[in-house]
């Protein structure tokens, strides 16, 4: 028995260090998007913006956006609001009389009957308002940078895609919940910027995306994928990659890195991955799901090891020797990385933060699949 225990663990870690290697390969060759000194707006942009209970923090996100360095009559921001029950409306609103591209949707004008996922429905609605060619996503408690919109549009005129991928982290208040989720959310970014440069795995976030509205309705919008509360990006993405192969870009531009806000708690913190993990079975990219079965199963593996240790000393060992090659590989991974987006100073703690990640992925994993969560004061299964 301990003989079996021992070679699927050694196993399942040369493995995942195997990956990790392979990740760092494909980040470290990412040659950076840098844009020519002849180049010129070209593309008309639609910003849309999901917005539920963010008054709080929905004037500096349109701001950030209507504050870009690009022509006015280039781009339209348009706010959705989900049935937000303070003043995120009336704050746009208020806006709406300094700025004429930005437009303010109410979401319970178009809805009727209860929603699984109201910011599919959110980013419909708003698309089906739209008045230009390409589609952004961003959230709102989301900031972007001044030449965001130049970025993005240079790449298009560069690559010709349908799909772009873009660059997004975490702010960070110094807590210790702060810094975890910016060292975990900036490893998911790292290997999403390797992946889809790669072309193996389909990986992005909500919070900075690009596509082309004809391309949209092209794959049916979200057909198919509505019944899940998650996934107005991933699995778009897998969508419109597997009608448009080739097709979808990552940009990989310190200028169009969009900062997002980490959740505030423990509480808020579980719940978001949660959801994020809940949409894992619905990915029609099943490359991904072997991938997301080792990652899974070798947290597992680091979580159970210790414990047998009691019955089995040498098991003990065997999961100290294991644990400090994780890290040693996450970490190699992690220094390009965290240097594209200036957080170096934070690796000296990632290897404090190893065991509660791996009690967060297993927990957050399970439940994923077979538990709820709550989300914008609302209960998903």
């Amino acid at each position: 028995m301990w003989t079996a225990v021992t070679f699927t663990a050694i196993l399942l870690t040369v493995l995942y260090c195997l990956l990790i290697m392979l990740y760092n390969i494909w980040f470290v060759r990412l040659p950076y998007f840098r844009v020519d000194k002849n180049y010129s707006p070209k593309n008309t942009f639609s910003i849309v913006i999901p917005a539920r209970d963010e008054e709080d923090v929905i004037e500096k996100c349109v701001l950030s956006v209507l504050q870009n360095d690009y022509p006015a009559e280039l781009f339209e921001v348009i706010v959705v609001d989900d049935f937000s029950t303070d003043n995120t409306a009336a704050i746009v609103q208020r806006m709406q009389q300094q700025f004429s591209n930005l437009k303010l949707l109410q979401l319970k004008d178009f809805v009727q009957q209860q929603q699984n996922s109201y910011k599919k429905k959110s980013i419909e609605t708003a698309i089906s308002f739209s008045s230009f060619e390409w589609i952004i996503t961003t959230d709102a408690d989301c900031e972007t940078r001044k030449k965001w919109l130049r970025r993005v549009d240079a790449c298009i005129q560069v690559k010709n895609p349908v799909f772009l991928a873009a660059p997004v982290k975490f702010s960070n208040n110094g807590s210790f919940i702060s810094i975890f989720q910016c060292l975990d959310f900036m490893s998911l970014q790292g290997i999403t910027a390797a992946s889809v440069s790669a072309g193996f795995l389909s990986m992005c976030n909500g919070a900075n995306l690009a596509y082309k509205k004809e391309t949209f309705y092209t794959v049916n919008g979200f057909k198919g994928i509505d019944n899940i509360a998650s996934g107005d990006d991933m699995l778009l993405m897998h969508k419109i990659k597997k009608a448009f192969p080739g097709k979808a870009h990552y940009l990989f531009s310190k200028e169009a890195i969009v900062t997002t806000q980490p959740m505030h708690d423990i509480k808020s913190f579980i719940n978001q991955r949660i959801r994020w993990a809940s949409k894992a079975t619905s990915y029609e990219d099943k490359k991904i799901l072997p991938v997301l079965l080792l990652v899974y199963f070798v947290n597992v593996m680091l979580l159970i090891l210790p414990v047998l240790g009691l019955l089995h000393q040498p098991l003990f060992f065997l999961w100290l020797i294991l644990l400090l090659s994780k890290t040693f590989f996450e970490i190699l991974f992690m220094l390009p990385v965290a240097a594209f987006f200036g957080e170096g100073n934070l690796l000296w703690w990632f290897p404090v933060m190893q065991p509660f990640h791996i009690l967060y992925t297993v927990v957050s994993g399970w439940l994923g699949k077979f538990g709820s969560y709550e989300w914008k004061g609302r209960k998903v299964k």
